[in-house]
């Protein structure tokens, strides 16, 4: 069977030129990659993380001068760090129209139930579910006057099971209720809010995993391929843009074709 192939090769636009975005889990992965098209695509960034030596780096790669986006160091599950995050951004941006909560964690997996330590379920919880929920509640607000777009990430096992994985499974149905229900209350201060869901990503988080395993979880897309960040980060944006103005409350999965199997 032949598979498609994709080279990467994604046209940038100056969509989002005058719009502010808050972007979480920015220093690597999804999140760096959703940073810098966004930053690509004209707006202004503030770089959200709790790695503050490695998001600082890669802020500098994205923009030298550091005229366009904002370094924050912030913990999502921490409630008064994240409304610390979104004062700075909007006191320094002089607004928020745009934001990717992206912030997340595995957890211990595979684990099943029976076996899985009640502080790192707690822990998990805090940051897939709180952190989005931190962040909702505080970038509604500074949105309200002028309206904007949000994107929580969720997953491909956002409305399925998976074995040894029931605790990040859990937080990532969670995650479409809060998007669902907080799309359903801004509607009416012209904010959208919806969410993506990614299928098996590579990003660095991957790299100490053995080759034999990667290719397992390639095998697991029907078109057999891990997906790249930079094709989240495309979803994302196209979801934050006009050019979705008609989506909210909605999940849009970007799984290689893992849940339609």
């Amino acid at each position: 069977m032949l598979i498609p192939k994709n080279n990467g090769d994604i046209p940038m636009t100056n969509e989002f030129t005058g719009k502010v975005a808050f972007v979480t889990g920015a220093a690597s992965g999804i999140g760096a990659a959703i940073a810098k098209r966004l930053l690509d695509g004209g707006a202004k960034v503030a770089l959200v993380d709790i790695d503050a030596g490695g998001l600082a780096a890669y802020a500098k790669r994205l923009d030298p001068d550091g005229l366009r986006t904002r370094v924050i160091e912030a913990d999502v599950s921490d409630h008064e760090a994240v409304r610390t995050a979104v004062d700075i951004t909007t006191e320094t941006f002089g607004g928020l129209h745009l934001a990717a909560n992206n912030a997340g964690t595995a957890g211990p997996n595979p684990v099943n139930i029976v076996d899985y330590d009640h502080e790192a379920f707690a822990r998990v919880m805090a940051i897939n579910v709180g952190g989005v929920f931190n962040c909702l509640k505080y970038q509604i607000p500074a949105m309200r006057t002028g309206g904007g777009a949000i994107v929580n990430m969720g997953s491909m096992v956002s409305t399925i099971g998976i074995h040894g994985m029931a605790v990040y499974a859990a937080t990532k149905h969670a995650v479409l209720g809060l998007t669902r229900s907080a799309a359903i209350e801004t509607a009416a201060d012209g904010i959208r809010i919806n969410a993506v869901g990614p299928g098996y990503i590579r990003t660095p988080i991957m790299d100490h995993l053995p080759e034999e395993v990667l290719v397992m979880a390639a095998k697991q897309h029907p078109l057999g391929r891990l997906g790249k960040a930079e094709e989240v980060a495309e979803m994302v944006a196209f979801l934050l843009s006009d050019r979705a103005s008609f989506s909210t409350g909605s999940l849009h999965l970007i799984d290689g074709g893992f849940t339609a199997l």
